[in-house]
């Protein structure tokens, strides 16, 4: 069987019973893209499946980072996270010198 690039594992036919509209907005989005529509369905589905694992990550990532929080009493207050990403885009931009790195602080 041939290999995917992106997964380097044998490709399974399937078949995908599509809304006409659906058909005729995804072959125009694959040649705006210049994809044939099935290169443009298997690369659109595979960044569906990466969102939905990388929001599973981050939902547990925050889990764990509320609770280590709530257990110290320590954690970071919005506005300085917010000063810190906002003083960080103007270093990546060459703007300024990097950011000093956010110290918790207690919280409540």
């Amino acid at each position: 069987m041939p290999a995917t690039t992106a997964t380097a594992s044998p490709t399974i036919p399937t078949s995908l019973k599509l809304p006409g509209a659906l058909k005729l907005q995804l072959e125009e989005d694959a040649k705006q893209v210049g994809m044939s529509l099935h290169a443009f369905m298997v690369s659109t589905l595979a960044d569906a499946a990466q969102r939905k694992r990388l929001r599973q990550s981050f939902a547990q990532d925050s889990e764990v980072a509320l609770a280590d929080m709530k257990g110290s009493g320590t954690g970071f207050a919005l506005d300085d996270v917010r000063l810190y990403f906002s003083q960080l885009k103007e270093h990546r931009q060459g703007k300024s010198a990097a950011p000093a790195p956010l110290q918790p602080r207690k919280m409540g």
